[in-house]
């Protein structure tokens, strides 16, 4: 190959190596838009303090929904909850879904 052919390739290779790094600098910051509060409660949640949940009829057998009720203290950043009455953590596939 001619010094300007290979000149001519290497500009090339460094010009889409530039514009690949721009982009995915930019998608980046793109996806990092609009996540809400880092840290805090998240907005859309799965259960807030003071909401009344239900316990799966698997989870606690023979008892009325009313017995298997209690109230969230405490929403931790894992996502789990405190509740009222009862030891522990719990996550939300050990309650009933709101219909």
């Amino acid at each position: 190959m001619k010094k300007r052919t290979r000149r001519l390739l290497g500009g090339l290779v460094l010009a889409a190596g530039a514009v690949g790094a721009a982009g995915a600098i930019l998608m980046k910051k793109s996806n990092t838009l609009g996540r809400g509060r880092r840290g805090g409660e998240k907005e859309n949640s799965w259960a807030r303090p003071g909401m009344t949940v239900v316990f799966r009829a698997e989870l606690m057998p023979g008892r009325d929904g009313s017995e298997r009720s209690f109230r969230v203290t405490k929403l931790l950043p894992s996502g789990r909850v405190m509740l009222e009455g009862v030891a522990g953590e719990h996550t939300e596939t050990e309650f009933e879904r709101v219909r």
